[in-house]
């Protein structure tokens, strides 16, 4: 079996508190991006699951979510072993989700091949106890997110007639130290209402609140996005906690990225 596991970015992200159990809440719309981690799932006679990783340089650990999710499961339902060949191709310490893609899609596949019978509603929940960006990918559609970002209703966005390219510096920002730089508090803007907006406008209301402290401790993340603005996007943002950057685009467009910017992605379709 094989799964294409893709990424997302997050249209605006606004941290609203800080909650008694150390987390923060905060609200964003998380969107799905296709470029793809590739996930194959082969049954073991017998053995224990082991896990290959191939692709971005990326060593196998016993805390990857892949494995974690097959553990997850195998708690509660009889799974067979099984070889899992995890193709890595979303960069991580991007603020794209990819770990936690590979992660719900796994689930997805296990529940397939293993015939557990489990609904979309009860995979959120199981996702929900991987981390919080692993219950949107189960559903992998425009969502709105509130809570630790597992508190998911659907959005009204469709920005397939948009052209997203993504730009990924070479520095990485880990979750702690992005959340480190930010004060919780109240959004400035209703973020579902600035959906509505023409997108030109977004850029006035729609914020990522990361990306204030994350641009003076890295430039070269804030240098990406006036790239991206200079080069014609009509919106862009850092997604996530970063360092990801990606630029709306009204037209397809190949950027001349000098190097020193870091390495640009453009949608794929893998049809």
């Amino acid at each position: 079996m094989i799964a294409y596991a893709n990424a997302k970015i997050n249209i605006g992200l606004n941290i609203t508190e800080k909650r008694a159990d150390g987390y923060h809440s905060l609200e964003s719309i998380f969107y799905p991006y296709p470029i793809y981690d590739i996930i194959e799932l082969h049954p073991k006679a017998s053995g224990m699951t082991s896990l290959e990783i191939t692709g971005i340089d990326l060593a196998p650990d016993a805390d990857n979510l892949c494995l974690r999710a097959y553990d997850l499961l195998a708690e509660r339902y009889s799974l067979p072993p099984v070889h899992i060949h995890l193709h890595k191709q979303i960069p991580f310490g991007a603020g794209l989700g990819g770990g936690s893609s590979d992660a719900a899609a796994l689930l997805k596949m296990l529940n397939a091949q293993c015939a557990l019978g489990l609904s979309e509603k009860e995979l959120c929940a199981e996702a929900s106890r991987l981390g919080a960006d692993c219950p949107f990918f189960i559903i992998n559609k425009p969502m709105y997110a509130i809570g630790i970002g597992t508190d998911l209703s659907a959005v009204d966005l469709d920005l397939s007639e948009k052209y997203i390219v993504l730009i990924k510096p070479n520095v990485h920002v880990s979750t702690a130290e992005a959340y480190r730089g930010v004060s919780p508090r109240p959004a400035e803007f209703d973020l579902v209402d600035s959906l509505k907006l023409p997108l030109q406008d977004w850029k006035f209301y729609i914020k990522n609140d990361f990306e204030d402290s994350i641009f003076l401790q890295y430039p070269e993340i804030q240098d990406v996005k006036l790239f991206l603005y200079e080069q014609g996007a009509v919106y862009a943002s850092m997604s996530g906690s970063g360092s990801t950057v990606y630029g709306i685009f009204d037209e397809p467009v190949t950027l001349d990225v000098p190097d020193e910017l870091g390495k640009v992605y453009y949608p794929l379709d893998i049809g």
